[in-house]
């Protein structure tokens, strides 16, 4: 309320009762700052579409896994076009006022209770249903920017795995890759030698990286156990880089003991003849699984079929401790 008391004479001054004066919306503590208002609104709806896109841009990328950039600069057009349309329509767009209410004795009669709510009526005419558009359009920048404040729930949780660990890239054939590109030779790697390897139409996945380790001579078919008497060729062995434990990767060797360590957790397996990876330190449950390796008559290391077993840790579909 506007000099509600007192302030008797001013435009839109309509007197109550002895004592008690209220003003009308067209008081001039309910103008607004602005010179222009309609080109202000204009301003201030434009600002609202701003951060509407943006907000859009931002829940379309991060459905995309866009980059870190995007994502930044998409949610930053986003938040400045919503608080500067709001701080603009704040300055601007609101009654000047000053509202202040003269120290009257406590319980007002029915009558003032009455005209307070008619005047807070009138305030709310005035900030809101004159500006009908721009309340719906922040309406629906907010509500855009809900949606998208649960795309982050959504998105990153994602479906249930499934299907998805079970296999991996690696099928019959295919050739021992670097990260590189470059298809593995049986003369690449000396004894003791290690090289994380992909398949080619993997590189770089994941599920599919594969330790190659050379842990016996030239000509030597290491046998890991009975069931795997040709996985091993020309003294190589291959298992998931993907620990069982929580899937960090295996990438250190000790040649000595002949042993696997996963720098995580501490996990270490054991490799070679008889020991086909299995955990003898550390929480890692099960063993490595191990892919199976040929060469062909080129000289070129292939896999002679896909891991026989899921990689990597325990998970909710397949079961077993993670």
């Amino acid at each position: 309320m506007s000099d509600l008391h007192g302030q008797g004479g001013r435009a839109g001054a309509a007197p109550l009762a002895p004592g008690i004066e209220t003003v009308g919306p067209d008081a001039p503590q309910f103008q607004v700052a602005a010179a222009h208002p309609r080109g202000m609104e204009r301003r201030v709806a434009l600002l609202f579409i701003v951060g509407l896109l943006g907000f859009a841009g931002f829940g379309a990328a991060y459905w995309q896994n866009s980059t870190n950039y995007f994502l930044g600069l998409s949610l930053g057009v986003g938040f400045l076009g919503l608080g500067a349309g709001m701080v603009a329509w704040g300055k601007y767009l609101m009654p000047r006022g000053p509202f202040s209410e003269s120290r009257h004795p406590l319980g007002p009669s029915v009558e003032e209770k009455e005209k307070f709510v008619e005047d807070f009526a009138s305030r709310g005419k005035v900030a809101l249903q004159r500006r009908g558009f721009l309340v719906k359009l922040l309406s629906l920048a907010s509500a855009v920017f809900g949606i998208v404040a649960a795309f982050p729930l959504l998105r990153s949780l994602g479906p249930l795995p499934k299907k998805l660990f079970y296999t991996t890239a690696w099928r019959r054939g295919s050739y021992l890759t670097t990260a590189y590109g470059r298809r593995v030779h049986v003369d690449d790697i000396d004894v003791g030698g290690v090289l994380t390897v992909f398949p080619g139409d993997d590189i770089g996945g994941a599920l599919s990286q594969t330790l190659l380790i050379r842990v016996g001579q030239p000509g030597e078919n290491v046998v890991t156990e009975p069931s795997r008497a040709n996985w091993g060729p020309d003294g190589y062995l291959a298992f998931s880089k993907v620990c069982t434990h929580a899937g960090c990767p295996v990438g250190l060797y000790q040649r000595l003991t002949q042993q696997l360590l996963c720098p995580c957790h501490q996990s270490l397996f054991d490799i070679g003849p008889g020991r086909p990876a299995v955990p003898v330190f550390g929480p890692a449950p099960r063993p490595l699984p191990q892919l199976p390796l040929r060469v062909d008559s080129r000289g070129y290391l292939r896999a002679r079929a896909g891991y026989d077993e899921p990689v990597g840790p325990g998970f909710w579909e397949r079961g077993g401790t993670t």
